[in-house]
């Protein structure tokens, strides 16, 4: 028996052993409190009897405070096992409710993972218990490959996993309104999993399982299109229809509230505080609420290699319909890191439905449908061909490469390196390539530079320039920064602990400090890092286009340093908000207008496979989520506007960047409108600006 071992752990751990049970971690002798990732809250050792366990006190700042354990090397099998359990007591002051999620990779809170919850009473002690449910794994569901989600039986892979490779686990509060205080002790896994017996002829059945149009064959739904003549039928009643509803009658031609209060017209969009509320103000003078929708285009395509089985009457064979092959590089999943041959279903379903002049004729319909629909704007990730017809305001997307920061990560990739030259070089020649388009033009709102890059935490900027190469401009920088503050190599080692013999061995060490005796220092140099960023940002987009707004990076994962950086040098703030609402949204600088330039909501009753990342139950609900969330971020003082992602439908069975094939269109692969959405998109557009005005 080890000596660092109790006998009443020991007896502990025996005891589990006869009951079928396994210790999957525990928190006793060895385990490094410190190295514990955090979401608004804090942990340390609790000392208990017979043993060690964790102590974690939450904020209520994050909508899911807690903790992260990760499998020590990198998954733990769980396949042989039915359960998993922890033992949890509640030592704060007020009723607890606990959650446990088992995760996958590409877990989400819905797809490729499972929870359990325990609501415990101050002081109450219970076992928290998280059933494996595994995901559907017939012969057919074996051969696919390439999708966030699967098709199975209703549910499928919602709240299922597979036990063989689970990642991490997360402990959390759920939106909680107070802080609280818990601990777990031992974290084990027991019960004997039995598989299902396989079904022999499941598979034959199955294939093909996507028609010619891109939708799921083995299942029917309202709205689902079975034939040409029945897209194309469509047609004559939409077109009835907007004829019959053109749009808001008290809108200017922008979209802005012609019946409201004028204030100062200067041509081009700007914001104005206007009664405690931002808002921004349209050429015109009129006041503006930018109501609208990402990726309006039709572009995107799966990958076909090796699925060459999945499909039924594939237009792709046809040589009118051989336009819509590509090439697409995959990011993530199945296919990453190759270029493969693809397949756009959308585009061959526009050129079924509106003939040869496809394109001409859908640019043309996306704005007299948005105007119908009570949307105002055309937002990130469209087609330049559509918004520079210039009858609907816009914003424009620029993206540019230069140096990475060598020793950043993020899920889109690393940060770049804002201290070399090549990062504003770069910046420039892209935004150049705007001038006589969105430059200048009065129908831009503005800019989004970037998208959902990785801030990380407030020092993990500075850690990264750090563990990058010696030639490395951001560390070259930082270092300089130390040699001013610091003079001589030993008074840094003495403030941060470290041994380095020389500020040259520092260039050439790319190892982090420790982060809690550095951390001023790594602190001040991320703020420098992030002003950086957005002020070369700021100055490059005014030089090009001096009146249009500069909108930001569209905010995912952030920190409160970086979003006070932005705050300095955006005209507006813009984050990517997948939650149910907005409306208690912090903002942690100073008084800012800020615009939402994604969210979305998506349920399993339209034969897609994904609900996207804020799952509902169906397209009612699914209304009612989006009248709720954009009248939330109506009420919301410094909310300029809401942008849903996105205008169609993903495809079925992935897109080739990611795989992601979630039901989040305002329109199906078949361009046909969700009518409950769209209903719910006329009542909120028709009525958001005296909304708005009235609201507190």
């Amino acid at each position: 028996m080890p000596s660092a071992m109790t006998l009443a752990t020991f007896l502990c751990l025996a005891a589990l052993a006869c009951a079928g049970e396994k210790v999957l971690l525990d928190f006793g002798e060895g385990f490094d409190f410190g190295k514990v990732p955090t979401t608004d809250a804090r942990v340390c050792e609790a000392k208990r009897e017979g043993g060690s366990a964790l102590h974690v006190e939450t904020g209520h700042r994050a909508e899911w405070p807690g903790i992260t354990l990760k499998a020590p090397k990198g998954k733990w099998d769980l396949s042989p096992f039915e359960f998993l359990a922890l033992d949890a007591k509640n030592v704060g002051a007020n009723e607890v409710t606990l959650c446990c999620r088992v995760d996958n990779p590409g877990a989400d809170g819905v797809r490729n993972c499972v929870t359990g919850r325990l609501t415990l009473k101050p002081g109450e002690s219970g076992t928290l218990k998280v059933e494996l449910r595994r995901k559907p794994r017939s012969a057919a569901r074996n051969k696919l490959f390439g999708m966030r989600g699967y098709p199975g039986e209703p549910g499928g892979d919602e709240g299922a996993i597979d036990a063989a490779g689970v990642t991490q686990l997360l402990i959390f509060v759920p939106r909680p309104k107070e802080a609280h205080a818990f601990e777990v002790a031992a974290i084990r896994v027991g019960g004997a999993y039995t598989p299902p017996p396989p079904k022999p002829d499941e598979e034959r059945a199955f294939f093909p399982f996507i028609d010619t149009f891109g939708q799921y064959i083995h299942r029917d739904w309202p709205g689902k299109t079975h034939s040409v003549e029945e897209l194309k039928a469509r047609l004559a009643a939409e077109a009835k229809e907007l004829e019959e509803r053109p749009g808001p009658p008290d809108w200017d031609k922008w979209g802005g509230w012609a019946a409201g209060p004028t204030l100062k017209a200067t041509g081009f969009f700007r914001v104005e505080k206007l009664d405690g509320k931002w808002w921004l103000v349209d050429p015109d003078g009129h006041l503006f609420w930018s109501h609208g929708t990402d990726c309006v285009r039709e572009n995107d395509t799966t990958p076909i290699e090796g699925r060459e089985t999945w499909w039924q009457d594939f237009p792709g064979e046809r040589p009118e319909f051989a336009e819509f092959f590509s090439k697409g590089h995959a990011l993530h999943g199945h296919y990453a890191g190759r270029t493969v041959r693809s397949y756009g279903f959308g585009q061959a379903n526009a050129k079924r439905k509106y003939g040869d002049d496809w394109r001409a004729r859908i640019a043309d319909l996306a704005h007299r449908r948005l105007r119908s629909w009570g949307m105002n704007t055309i937002a990130n990730w469209s087609d330049p061909a559509v918004y520079l017809m210039r009858r609907t305001p816009y914003v424009a997307t620029i993206h540019f490469q230069s140096r990475p920061l060598e020793g950043s990560q993020g899920y889109w990739g690393k940060f770049r390196d804002v201290f070399d030259p090549e990062f504003n070089k770069k910046l420039r020649e892209r935004l150049a390539q705007e001038a006589g388009k969105s430059a200048g033009d009065p129908w831009c709102i503005g800019y989004f530079v970037d998208n959902e890059i990785a801030w990380g935490d407030e020092v993990s900027l500075a850690i990264a320039a750090l563990a990058s190469p010696p030639d490395q401009a951001a560390k070259n920088a930082f270092i300089a920064d130390l040699k001013a503050k610091y003079g001589a190599i030993e008074k840094l080692n003495a403030a941060w602990g470290t041994s380095h013999a020389s500020w040259d061995a520092l260039l050439a060490s790319r190892a982090a400090p420790d982060k809690k005796r550095a951390w001023d220092d790594l602190a001040a140099f991320y703020t420098r890092f992030a002003e950086e960023y957005f002020r070369l940002i700021r100055d490059a987009v005014k030089e090009v286009a001096p009146n249009q707004l500069y909108l930001g990076c569209r905010f995912a994962w952030v920190n409160d340093r970086a979003a006070r950086a932005a705050a300095k040098f955006c005209d507006v703030v813009s984050y990517n908000l997948y939650r149910r609402s907005v409306a208690d949204f912090r903002y942690p600088g100073p008084d800012k207008p800020l615009i939402i330039g994604e969210f979305h909501f998506g349920a399993l009753d339209r034969g897609m496979f994904h609900t996207g990342l804020v799952p509902v139950k169906d397209q009612a609900e699914r209304a009612a989520a989006y009248k709720a969330y954009v009248q939330g971020a109506l009420r919301h003082p410094q909310f300029v506007g809401t942008h849903w992602f996105k205008y169609s439908d993903e495809p079925t069975t992935g897109r080739v960047l990611d795989e992601e094939n979630y039901q989040i269109g305002l329109v199906d692969c078949c361009d046909t409108p969700y009518p409950e959405t769209i209903a719910a998109l006329r009542e909120v557009g028709h009525t958001m600006y005296r909304y708005r005005l009235d609201a507190w």
